[in-house]
Protein backbone atom coordinates (compact mmCIF):
# COMPACT_ATOMS: atom_id res chain seq x y z
CA UNK A 1 0.00 0.00 0.00
CA UNK A 2 1.03 3.61 -0.81
CA UNK A 3 0.23 6.13 1.31
CA UNK A 4 -1.31 9.51 -0.48
CA UNK A 5 1.15 12.38 -0.23
CA UNK A 6 -1.21 15.07 1.50
CA UNK A 7 -1.28 18.45 -0.02
CA UNK A 8 0.25 21.06 1.74
CA UNK A 9 -2.22 23.20 4.12
CA UNK A 10 -2.80 27.33 3.58
CA UNK A 11 -2.40 29.50 6.48
CA UNK A 12 -3.83 32.74 7.16
CA UNK A 13 -2.90 35.37 9.53
CA UNK A 14 -5.14 37.28 11.83
CA UNK A 15 -3.91 40.22 14.02
CA UNK A 16 -7.21 41.57 16.33
CA UNK A 17 -6.05 45.00 18.61
CA UNK A 18 -8.42 45.03 20.97
CA UNK A 19 -8.53 47.52 24.28
CA UNK A 20 -5.67 46.18 26.30
CA UNK A 21 -3.91 43.66 24.13
CA UNK A 22 -2.94 42.42 21.00
CA UNK A 23 -3.48 39.60 20.01
CA UNK A 24 -2.04 37.27 16.53
CA UNK A 25 -2.95 33.62 15.45
CA UNK A 26 -1.77 31.62 12.37
CA UNK A 27 -5.17 29.95 11.24
CA UNK A 28 -5.32 27.45 9.05
CA UNK A 29 -7.53 26.83 5.41
CA UNK A 30 -10.04 24.81 7.80
CA UNK A 31 -10.42 27.38 10.15
CA UNK A 32 -8.28 26.29 12.47
CA UNK A 33 -5.70 28.12 15.35
CA UNK A 34 -2.79 26.61 15.09
CA UNK A 35 -0.82 29.14 17.13
CA UNK A 36 -1.76 32.03 18.98
CA UNK A 37 0.27 34.83 20.88
CA UNK A 38 -0.59 37.70 22.51
CA UNK A 39 0.80 41.29 24.17
CA UNK A 40 -0.42 43.83 26.39
CA UNK A 41 -1.08 47.73 25.11
CA UNK A 42 -0.66 50.85 27.15
CA UNK A 43 -3.50 52.72 27.71
CA UNK A 44 -3.43 56.43 29.91
CA UNK A 45 -6.02 58.10 31.59
CA UNK A 46 -5.16 61.68 31.79
CA UNK A 47 -8.68 62.98 33.24
CA UNK A 48 -11.86 61.37 33.47
CA UNK A 49 -13.50 59.91 30.23
CA UNK A 50 -10.06 60.86 28.29
CA UNK A 51 -8.41 57.77 27.18
CA UNK A 52 -5.30 57.34 25.22
CA UNK A 53 -3.08 54.83 23.52
CA UNK A 54 0.06 55.34 21.19
CA UNK A 55 -0.26 53.69 17.51
CA UNK A 56 3.44 52.80 17.97
CA UNK A 57 3.15 51.02 20.80
CA UNK A 58 0.34 49.08 19.11
CA UNK A 59 2.29 48.63 15.89
CA UNK A 60 5.26 46.90 18.03
CA UNK A 61 2.91 44.53 19.66
CA UNK A 62 1.57 43.48 16.16
CA UNK A 63 4.56 43.02 15.22
CA UNK A 64 6.09 41.07 18.12
CA UNK A 65 2.71 38.47 18.30
CA UNK A 66 2.93 38.00 14.87
CA UNK A 67 6.75 36.70 14.81
CA UNK A 68 5.89 34.56 17.29
CA UNK A 69 3.03 32.68 15.25
CA UNK A 70 4.67 32.34 11.80
CA UNK A 71 8.10 31.03 14.22
CA UNK A 72 9.09 27.57 12.42
CA UNK A 73 6.13 27.73 9.57
CA UNK A 74 7.12 27.66 6.25
CA UNK A 75 6.70 30.98 4.91
CA UNK A 76 5.33 29.94 1.60
CA UNK A 77 2.64 28.19 3.07
CA UNK A 78 1.33 31.81 4.84
CA UNK A 79 -0.83 33.32 2.37
CA UNK A 80 -2.66 36.61 3.86
CA UNK A 81 -2.87 38.96 6.31
CA UNK A 82 -5.79 40.63 7.97
CA UNK A 83 -5.89 43.22 10.37
CA UNK A 84 -9.24 44.04 12.79
CA UNK A 85 -9.14 46.77 15.78
CA UNK A 86 -10.86 49.04 18.04
CA UNK A 87 -12.36 51.80 16.27
CA UNK A 88 -9.96 54.05 17.90
CA UNK A 89 -8.78 57.68 16.40
CA UNK A 90 -5.14 57.51 15.02
CA UNK A 91 -3.76 61.25 13.99
CA UNK A 92 -0.73 61.41 12.40
CA UNK A 93 0.98 64.71 10.71
CA UNK A 94 1.67 65.08 7.05
CA UNK A 95 4.97 62.87 7.41
CA UNK A 96 2.85 60.49 9.39
CA UNK A 97 4.68 61.06 12.47
CA UNK A 98 2.51 61.08 15.75
CA UNK A 99 0.37 64.50 16.71
CA UNK A 100 -0.26 64.18 20.96
CA UNK A 101 -4.78 64.22 20.96
CA UNK A 102 -4.13 66.20 24.85
CA UNK A 103 -3.38 69.07 26.10
CA UNK A 104 0.11 67.79 27.91
CA UNK A 105 1.71 67.73 23.95
CA UNK A 106 2.79 63.84 24.37
CA UNK A 107 2.91 63.06 20.71
CA UNK A 108 3.42 59.37 21.10
CA UNK A 109 0.31 59.50 22.99
CA UNK A 110 -1.89 59.69 19.41
CA UNK A 111 -4.77 57.74 20.12
CA UNK A 112 -8.29 58.48 21.37
CA UNK A 113 -10.02 54.95 22.26
CA UNK A 114 -13.49 54.54 21.25
CA UNK A 115 -14.22 53.98 24.83
CA UNK A 116 -13.11 57.94 24.92
CA UNK A 117 -16.12 60.16 26.27
CA UNK A 118 -14.46 63.72 25.81
CA UNK A 119 -16.45 64.98 23.46
CA UNK A 120 -19.98 65.28 25.40
CA UNK A 121 -21.14 68.39 23.81
CA UNK A 122 -19.95 68.33 20.83
CA UNK A 123 -21.65 65.16 20.34
CA UNK A 124 -24.98 66.62 21.74
CA UNK A 125 -24.70 69.65 18.90
CA UNK A 126 -24.11 67.21 15.79
CA UNK A 127 -27.48 65.45 17.13
CA UNK A 128 -28.98 68.48 17.73
CA UNK A 129 -28.66 69.33 13.84
CA UNK A 130 -31.01 66.20 13.06
CA UNK A 131 -28.90 65.48 9.73
CA UNK A 132 -30.14 62.87 7.49
CA UNK A 133 -27.19 60.76 7.99
CA UNK A 134 -27.86 60.03 11.36
CA UNK A 135 -30.91 58.16 10.21
CA UNK A 136 -27.99 55.40 9.41
CA UNK A 137 -26.60 55.35 13.47
CA UNK A 138 -30.06 54.73 14.85
CA UNK A 139 -31.46 58.34 14.38
CA UNK A 140 -28.46 59.43 16.98
CA UNK A 141 -24.62 59.51 16.97
CA UNK A 142 -22.75 57.87 19.61
CA UNK A 143 -19.90 59.92 21.66
CA UNK A 144 -17.86 56.42 20.58
CA UNK A 145 -18.33 58.02 17.17
CA UNK A 146 -15.28 59.88 15.16
CA UNK A 147 -16.74 63.09 14.17
CA UNK A 148 -17.24 64.26 17.61
CA UNK A 149 -13.92 63.47 18.24
CA UNK A 150 -13.03 65.29 15.44
CA UNK A 151 -14.77 68.40 16.14
CA UNK A 152 -13.32 68.45 19.66
CA UNK A 153 -9.81 68.27 18.64
CA UNK A 154 -10.22 71.54 16.22
CA UNK A 155 -11.97 73.06 18.96
CA UNK A 156 -9.34 72.19 21.96
CA UNK A 157 -6.06 71.61 20.15
CA UNK A 158 -6.38 73.62 17.23
CA UNK A 159 -2.87 74.62 16.53
CA UNK A 160 -0.99 71.84 18.45
CA UNK A 161 -3.36 69.18 16.57
CA UNK A 162 -5.65 70.35 13.85
CA UNK A 163 -4.11 72.50 11.59
CA UNK A 164 -0.51 70.02 11.91
CA UNK A 165 -2.88 66.47 11.52
CA UNK A 166 -1.81 64.94 7.73
CA UNK A 167 -4.65 62.22 8.36
CA UNK A 168 -7.07 60.73 10.89
CA UNK A 169 -7.37 57.26 10.64
CA UNK A 170 -9.53 55.02 12.43
CA UNK A 171 -7.12 52.08 13.96
CA UNK A 172 -7.93 49.37 11.59
CA UNK A 173 -7.08 51.36 8.76
CA UNK A 174 -4.20 52.74 10.27
CA UNK A 175 -2.61 48.93 10.56
CA UNK A 176 -3.51 48.31 6.84
CA UNK A 177 -1.78 51.61 6.02
CA UNK A 178 1.79 50.55 8.17
CA UNK A 179 1.61 47.10 6.65
CA UNK A 180 1.35 48.33 2.87
CA UNK A 181 2.05 52.17 3.08
CA UNK A 182 -1.41 52.33 1.13
CA UNK A 183 -3.84 55.18 3.05
CA UNK A 184 -7.18 52.81 1.05
CA UNK A 185 -9.79 52.90 4.03
CA UNK A 186 -12.00 49.91 4.65
CA UNK A 187 -15.91 50.52 4.20
CA UNK A 188 -16.41 48.59 7.38
CA UNK A 189 -14.70 51.75 9.09
CA UNK A 190 -16.36 54.77 7.17
CA UNK A 191 -19.54 53.54 7.04
CA UNK A 192 -19.64 52.39 10.67
CA UNK A 193 -17.78 55.38 12.56
CA UNK A 194 -17.41 57.94 10.02
CA UNK A 195 -20.99 58.62 7.98
CA UNK A 196 -19.70 57.81 4.69
CA UNK A 197 -22.82 55.94 2.97
CA UNK A 198 -21.80 52.96 0.44
CA UNK A 199 -23.74 54.17 -2.28
CA UNK A 200 -23.44 58.07 -2.16
CA UNK A 201 -19.93 58.26 -0.50
CA UNK A 202 -19.62 61.53 2.17
CA UNK A 203 -22.06 64.24 2.63
CA UNK A 204 -20.42 67.88 2.29
CA UNK A 205 -23.26 69.23 4.02
CA UNK A 206 -23.07 67.25 6.83
CA UNK A 207 -19.60 68.17 7.84
CA UNK A 208 -20.00 71.90 6.62
CA UNK A 209 -23.02 71.95 9.20
CA UNK A 210 -20.57 70.64 11.94
CA UNK A 211 -18.43 73.22 11.30
CA UNK A 212 -15.63 70.92 9.95
CA UNK A 213 -15.42 72.08 6.07
CA UNK A 214 -12.07 71.87 6.34
CA UNK A 215 -12.14 68.08 5.42
CA UNK A 216 -14.52 68.74 2.47
CA UNK A 217 -11.89 71.23 0.60
CA UNK A 218 -9.15 68.97 0.61
CA UNK A 219 -11.53 66.24 -1.07
CA UNK A 220 -11.33 64.18 2.32
CA UNK A 221 -7.82 63.43 1.81
CA UNK A 222 -7.31 63.62 5.32
CA UNK A 223 -9.94 61.26 6.26
CA UNK A 224 -10.40 58.68 3.01
CA UNK A 225 -11.04 59.02 -0.58
CA UNK A 226 -10.26 55.57 -1.50
CA UNK A 227 -12.39 53.20 0.33
CA UNK A 228 -12.09 49.06 -0.50
CA UNK A 229 -14.72 47.07 0.90
CA UNK A 230 -13.34 44.32 4.04
CA UNK A 231 -11.15 41.22 2.47
CA UNK A 232 -10.04 43.15 -0.73
CA UNK A 233 -6.12 43.11 -1.41
CA UNK A 234 -4.35 46.36 0.02
CA UNK A 235 -2.17 47.62 -2.09
CA UNK A 236 0.89 45.67 -3.27
CA UNK A 237 0.69 43.53 -0.10
CA UNK A 238 3.48 43.52 2.74
CA UNK A 239 6.01 46.54 1.73
CA UNK A 240 9.45 45.50 2.32
CA UNK A 241 9.76 47.35 5.88
CA UNK A 242 6.37 45.77 7.69
CA UNK A 243 7.54 42.17 6.42
CA UNK A 244 10.76 42.77 8.24
CA UNK A 245 8.75 43.95 11.05
CA UNK A 246 5.86 41.16 11.06
CA UNK A 247 8.31 38.41 10.06
CA UNK A 248 6.51 37.57 6.94
CA UNK A 249 7.38 37.63 3.17
CA UNK A 250 7.73 41.00 1.26
CA UNK A 251 4.12 41.36 -0.85
CA UNK A 252 2.05 38.84 1.40
CA UNK A 253 -1.56 39.50 0.76
CA UNK A 254 -2.97 42.17 3.16
CA UNK A 255 -6.56 43.04 3.41
CA UNK A 256 -9.26 45.76 3.95
CA UNK A 257 -9.68 45.23 7.45
CA UNK A 258 -12.76 45.83 10.16
CA UNK A 259 -13.51 46.48 13.40
CA UNK A 260 -12.84 44.02 15.88
CA UNK A 261 -16.77 43.32 16.67
CA UNK A 262 -17.61 42.97 13.28
CA UNK A 263 -14.25 40.60 12.67
CA UNK A 264 -15.61 38.51 15.20
CA UNK A 265 -19.33 37.95 13.52
CA UNK A 266 -17.59 37.48 10.60
CA UNK A 267 -16.07 34.58 12.37
CA UNK A 268 -19.11 32.69 13.88
CA UNK A 269 -22.47 34.13 12.23
CA UNK A 270 -21.82 31.97 8.65
CA UNK A 271 -21.08 29.13 10.28
CA UNK A 272 -22.42 25.77 8.97
CA UNK A 273 -24.51 24.55 12.08
CA UNK A 274 -26.11 21.16 10.28
CA UNK A 275 -26.84 18.44 12.73
CA UNK A 276 -27.49 20.46 15.53
CA UNK A 277 -31.23 21.05 15.15
CA UNK A 278 -31.59 24.44 15.02
CA UNK A 279 -34.07 26.42 13.42
CA UNK A 280 -31.32 28.92 11.75
CA UNK A 281 -29.94 25.78 9.75
CA UNK A 282 -33.24 25.72 7.45
CA UNK A 283 -32.84 29.97 7.00
CA UNK A 284 -31.35 32.69 5.99
CA UNK A 285 -28.29 34.17 7.72
CA UNK A 286 -30.71 36.89 8.60
CA UNK A 287 -32.31 34.77 11.39
CA UNK A 288 -29.06 35.32 12.88
CA UNK A 289 -27.52 37.91 15.23
CA UNK A 290 -23.74 37.32 16.49
CA UNK A 291 -23.07 38.58 19.92
CA UNK A 292 -18.94 39.59 20.49
CA UNK A 293 -18.81 40.25 24.20
CA UNK A 294 -15.50 41.17 25.43
CA UNK A 295 -14.38 44.59 27.81
CA UNK A 296 -17.94 45.97 25.98
CA UNK A 297 -20.53 44.08 23.62
CA UNK A 298 -21.47 44.51 20.44
CA UNK A 299 -24.91 42.80 18.62
CA UNK A 300 -24.67 42.47 14.58
CA UNK A 301 -27.40 41.55 12.95
CA UNK A 302 -28.06 41.62 9.17
CA UNK A 303 -30.96 41.63 6.49
CA UNK A 304 -31.38 41.79 2.35
CA UNK A 305 -33.17 45.32 2.69
CA UNK A 306 -32.19 47.90 5.03
CA UNK A 307 -33.78 48.22 8.30
CA UNK A 308 -33.81 51.37 10.18
CA UNK A 309 -33.86 50.51 14.11
CA UNK A 310 -34.54 53.39 16.32
CA UNK A 311 -31.08 53.51 19.10
CA UNK A 312 -29.09 50.50 16.82
CA UNK A 313 -26.64 51.73 14.08
CA UNK A 314 -27.20 51.53 10.84
CA UNK A 315 -28.37 49.79 8.42
CA UNK A 316 -24.47 49.97 6.97
CA UNK A 317 -24.66 48.01 3.30
CA UNK A 318 -22.02 45.23 3.18
CA UNK A 319 -19.77 46.77 6.21
CA UNK A 320 -19.52 42.95 7.54
CA UNK A 321 -20.70 40.13 5.24
CA UNK A 322 -20.53 42.02 1.38
CA UNK A 323 -24.30 41.74 -0.12
CA UNK A 324 -26.28 42.60 3.41
CA UNK A 325 -27.16 45.70 5.23
CA UNK A 326 -25.65 45.31 9.20
CA UNK A 327 -27.40 46.90 11.74
CA UNK A 328 -24.89 46.83 15.64
CA UNK A 329 -26.30 47.52 18.47
CA UNK A 330 -23.98 47.57 21.71
CA UNK A 331 -23.39 47.70 25.22
CA UNK A 332 -20.42 50.38 26.19
CA UNK A 333 -19.28 47.98 29.48
CA UNK A 334 -19.94 44.68 29.81
CA UNK A 335 -16.42 42.87 30.81
CA UNK A 336 -15.28 46.03 32.19
CA UNK A 337 -18.78 46.21 34.17
CA UNK A 338 -18.33 42.81 35.58
CA UNK A 339 -14.41 43.58 36.73
CA UNK A 340 -15.77 46.81 37.85
CA UNK A 341 -18.16 44.99 40.65
CA UNK A 342 -16.35 42.00 41.40
CA UNK A 343 -12.68 43.70 42.41
CA UNK A 344 -14.79 46.74 43.76
CA UNK A 345 -16.48 44.68 46.31
CA UNK A 346 -15.09 44.56 49.88
CA UNK A 347 -15.40 40.60 49.54
CA UNK A 348 -13.22 40.45 46.96
CA UNK A 349 -9.27 40.29 48.35
CA UNK A 350 -11.43 36.80 50.33
CA UNK A 351 -12.50 35.88 46.74
CA UNK A 352 -8.67 36.50 45.15
CA UNK A 353 -7.23 34.13 47.66
CA UNK A 354 -9.72 31.22 47.56
CA UNK A 355 -9.61 30.85 43.94
CA UNK A 356 -6.03 31.03 43.86
CA UNK A 357 -6.32 28.34 46.60
CA UNK A 358 -7.99 26.01 44.39
CA UNK A 359 -6.16 27.07 41.28
CA UNK A 360 -9.04 28.65 39.87
CA UNK A 361 -9.79 32.06 38.37
CA UNK A 362 -12.04 34.38 40.31
CA UNK A 363 -14.91 33.47 37.67
CA UNK A 364 -14.90 29.58 37.48
CA UNK A 365 -14.79 29.80 41.71
CA UNK A 366 -17.40 32.51 41.67
CA UNK A 367 -19.74 29.97 39.64
CA UNK A 368 -18.84 27.64 41.99
CA UNK A 369 -19.85 29.63 44.75
CA UNK A 370 -23.13 29.83 43.15
CA UNK A 371 -23.66 26.45 42.60
CA UNK A 372 -23.36 26.00 46.49
CA UNK A 373 -25.70 28.49 47.81
CA UNK A 374 -28.69 28.10 45.26
CA UNK A 375 -30.11 25.00 47.05
CA UNK A 376 -33.27 23.59 45.07
CA UNK A 377 -33.94 26.87 42.49
CA UNK A 378 -31.98 27.63 39.55
CA UNK A 379 -29.38 29.53 40.01
CA UNK A 380 -30.56 32.44 38.56
CA UNK A 381 -33.64 32.79 40.98
CA UNK A 382 -30.51 33.76 43.95
CA UNK A 383 -31.85 37.91 42.64
CA UNK A 384 -35.11 37.59 43.19
CA UNK A 385 -34.59 40.64 45.50
CA UNK A 386 -31.31 41.96 43.84
CA UNK A 387 -32.07 43.92 40.29
CA UNK A 388 -28.66 45.90 38.36
CA UNK A 389 -29.47 48.89 35.41
CA UNK A 390 -25.95 47.79 33.81
CA UNK A 391 -25.72 51.21 32.19
CA UNK A 392 -22.52 52.71 34.40
CA UNK A 393 -20.81 54.10 31.10
CA UNK A 394 -24.07 55.52 29.99
CA UNK A 395 -26.29 53.44 27.26
CA UNK A 396 -25.12 53.07 23.67
CA UNK A 397 -27.93 50.99 22.27
CA UNK A 398 -31.44 51.29 22.60
CA UNK A 399 -31.83 54.10 24.51
CA UNK A 400 -28.68 55.65 23.14
CA UNK A 401 -28.19 58.17 25.68
CA UNK A 402 -24.72 58.38 27.67
CA UNK A 403 -25.61 59.94 30.47
CA UNK A 404 -27.45 57.52 31.85
CA UNK A 405 -25.70 55.82 35.14
CA UNK A 406 -25.49 52.14 36.58
CA UNK A 407 -28.00 51.24 39.08
CA UNK A 408 -28.11 48.80 41.98
CA UNK A 409 -31.73 47.90 43.85
CA UNK A 410 -31.77 45.51 47.04
CA UNK A 411 -28.72 45.94 48.94
CA UNK A 412 -28.08 44.84 52.21
CA UNK A 413 -25.76 45.28 55.42
CA UNK A 414 -24.13 41.94 54.43
CA UNK A 415 -20.45 42.25 53.19
CA UNK A 416 -19.40 38.44 52.42
CA UNK A 417 -18.87 36.64 49.33
CA UNK A 418 -22.38 35.24 49.29
CA UNK A 419 -23.11 38.65 48.43
CA UNK A 420 -20.14 39.33 46.11
CA UNK A 421 -21.51 36.15 44.25
CA UNK A 422 -25.24 37.57 44.14
CA UNK A 423 -24.21 41.12 42.70
CA UNK A 424 -22.01 39.30 40.59
CA UNK A 425 -24.84 37.04 39.06
CA UNK A 426 -27.35 39.97 38.99
CA UNK A 427 -25.26 41.99 36.98
CA UNK A 428 -24.17 39.10 34.29
CA UNK A 429 -27.86 38.94 34.13
CA UNK A 430 -28.40 42.72 33.70
CA UNK A 431 -26.23 42.56 30.89
CA UNK A 432 -28.23 39.21 29.58
CA UNK A 433 -31.04 41.86 29.94
CA UNK A 434 -29.91 44.57 28.01
CA UNK A 435 -29.21 42.21 24.85
CA UNK A 436 -32.99 41.11 25.51
CA UNK A 437 -33.95 44.82 25.37
CA UNK A 438 -31.39 45.81 22.24
CA UNK A 439 -32.55 41.88 20.46
CA UNK A 440 -36.99 43.06 20.76
CA UNK A 441 -36.18 46.51 19.13
CA UNK A 442 -34.44 45.26 16.36
CA UNK A 443 -37.23 42.05 15.96
CA UNK A 444 -39.77 45.29 16.53
CA UNK A 445 -38.33 46.72 13.59
CA UNK A 446 -38.64 44.01 11.29
CA UNK A 447 -35.59 41.90 11.95
CA UNK A 448 -36.79 38.18 12.50
CA UNK A 449 -33.66 36.63 14.92
CA UNK A 450 -33.65 32.96 15.98
CA UNK A 451 -30.24 32.05 16.91
CA UNK A 452 -27.69 33.94 18.73
CA UNK A 453 -23.76 33.42 18.17
CA UNK A 454 -21.64 34.17 20.71
CA UNK A 455 -17.91 35.08 20.89
CA UNK A 456 -15.23 37.09 22.80
CA UNK A 457 -13.58 36.68 25.83
CA UNK A 458 -16.82 36.74 28.02
CA UNK A 459 -18.78 33.83 25.80
CA UNK A 460 -16.05 31.33 27.85
CA UNK A 461 -17.65 31.88 31.22
CA UNK A 462 -20.87 29.73 31.03
CA UNK A 463 -22.75 31.26 33.31
CA UNK A 464 -22.98 34.51 31.17
CA UNK A 465 -23.57 32.54 28.43
CA UNK A 466 -26.53 30.54 30.02
CA UNK A 467 -28.25 33.49 31.10
CA UNK A 468 -28.06 35.22 27.90
CA UNK A 469 -29.74 31.47 26.64
CA UNK A 470 -32.14 31.58 29.46
CA UNK A 471 -33.12 35.79 29.50
CA UNK A 472 -33.13 35.80 25.87
CA UNK A 473 -35.49 32.84 25.52
CA UNK A 474 -33.03 31.89 22.32
CA UNK A 475 -30.51 28.79 21.74
CA UNK A 476 -26.70 30.40 22.09
CA UNK A 477 -24.27 28.49 19.69
CA UNK A 478 -20.31 28.98 20.35
CA UNK A 479 -17.71 29.04 17.91
CA UNK A 480 -15.39 25.45 17.78
CA UNK A 481 -12.52 28.22 18.12
CA UNK A 482 -12.92 30.20 20.93
CA UNK A 483 -10.95 33.27 19.22
CA UNK A 484 -13.66 33.75 16.85
CA UNK A 485 -12.33 37.67 16.28
CA UNK A 486 -9.35 36.16 15.29
CA UNK A 487 -10.52 33.56 12.90
CA UNK A 488 -12.96 36.57 11.24
CA UNK A 489 -9.27 38.68 10.91
CA UNK A 490 -7.98 35.63 9.00
CA UNK A 491 -10.90 35.06 6.72
CA UNK A 492 -9.55 38.41 5.60
CA UNK A 493 -6.42 37.64 4.58
CA UNK A 494 -7.87 34.62 3.14
CA UNK A 495 -10.25 36.46 0.81
CA UNK A 496 -7.09 38.78 -0.14
CA UNK A 497 -4.81 36.13 -0.81
CA UNK A 498 -7.32 34.94 -3.78
CA UNK A 499 -7.28 31.36 -1.82
CA UNK A 500 -11.75 32.11 -1.98
CA UNK A 501 -13.90 33.39 -4.18
CA UNK A 502 -16.20 35.09 -1.90
CA UNK A 503 -15.75 36.25 2.52
CA UNK A 504 -18.83 33.91 2.52
CA UNK A 505 -16.85 30.78 0.88
CA UNK A 506 -14.64 31.76 3.55
CA UNK A 507 -16.82 31.92 6.19
CA UNK A 508 -18.29 28.66 5.36
CA UNK A 509 -15.44 26.84 5.27
CA UNK A 510 -13.35 28.60 8.17
CA UNK A 511 -16.09 29.03 10.82
CA UNK A 512 -16.77 26.20 12.88
CA UNK A 513 -19.56 26.02 15.79
CA UNK A 514 -18.64 24.07 18.94
CA UNK A 515 -21.71 23.37 21.28
CA UNK A 516 -24.91 24.76 21.63
CA UNK A 517 -26.32 25.96 24.63
CA UNK A 518 -30.43 25.83 24.59
CA UNK A 519 -32.60 28.31 26.95
CA UNK A 520 -34.22 26.86 30.37
CA UNK A 521 -37.60 27.43 29.00
CA UNK A 522 -39.25 26.19 32.49
CA UNK A 523 -37.32 29.51 34.00
CA UNK A 524 -39.10 31.64 31.65
CA UNK A 525 -42.08 33.28 33.45
CA UNK A 526 -39.12 34.49 36.53
CA UNK A 527 -36.97 35.90 33.55
CA UNK A 528 -39.61 37.91 32.12
CA UNK A 529 -40.66 39.65 35.38
CA UNK A 530 -36.75 40.09 35.72
CA UNK A 531 -37.13 42.05 32.82
CA UNK A 532 -40.28 44.06 33.78
CA UNK A 533 -38.04 45.22 37.02
CA UNK A 534 -34.92 46.13 34.63
CA UNK A 535 -37.59 48.56 32.20
CA UNK A 536 -39.01 50.43 35.36
CA UNK A 537 -35.27 50.98 36.51
CA UNK A 538 -34.32 53.37 33.48
CA UNK A 539 -38.05 54.78 33.92
CA UNK A 540 -37.17 55.48 37.63
CA UNK A 541 -33.68 56.88 37.09
CA UNK A 542 -35.55 59.31 34.39
CA UNK A 543 -38.13 60.50 36.99
CA UNK A 544 -35.73 61.15 39.62
CA UNK A 545 -33.19 63.31 37.74
CA UNK A 546 -36.20 65.15 36.42
CA UNK A 547 -37.07 66.11 39.74
CA UNK A 548 -33.63 66.93 40.20
CA UNK A 549 -33.52 69.16 37.12
CA UNK A 550 -31.63 72.22 37.67
CA UNK A 551 -29.01 72.01 41.04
Amino acid sequence: MHSKKQAPVNYYVGIDVGSASVRAALVDEFGTVVAHADQPIQIWEPQADHYEQSSADIWAACCSVTKKVVCGVDARRIRGLGFDATCSLVVVDKQFQPLAVNCEGQNHRNVIMWMDHRAVSQVDRINQTQHRVLSYVGGTMSVEMQPPKLLWIKENLQESCWEKAGYFFDLPDFLSWKATGVTARSLCTLVCKWTYTSDGGWDDSFWQMIGLEDLVKDKYEKIGNHVLSPGESVGKGLTAEAARDLGLPEGTAVAASLIDAHAGGLGVIGADVKGHNLLCENQPITSRVAMICGTSSCHMGVSETPIFVPGVWGPYFSAMVPGFWLNEGGQSATGKLIDHVVRGHVAFPELQAKAKASSQSIYTYLNSHLDLIKKSLPVGFLTVDLHVWPDFHGNRSPLTDLTLKGMVVGLTLSRGLDELALIYLATIQAIALGTRHILETMQAAGHHINTLFLCGGLSKNPLFVQMHADITGKPVVLSKEVESVLVGAAILGACASGDFASIQEAMAKMGKIGRVVQPNHGDKRFYDKKYEVFLKLVEHQREYRSIMKGF
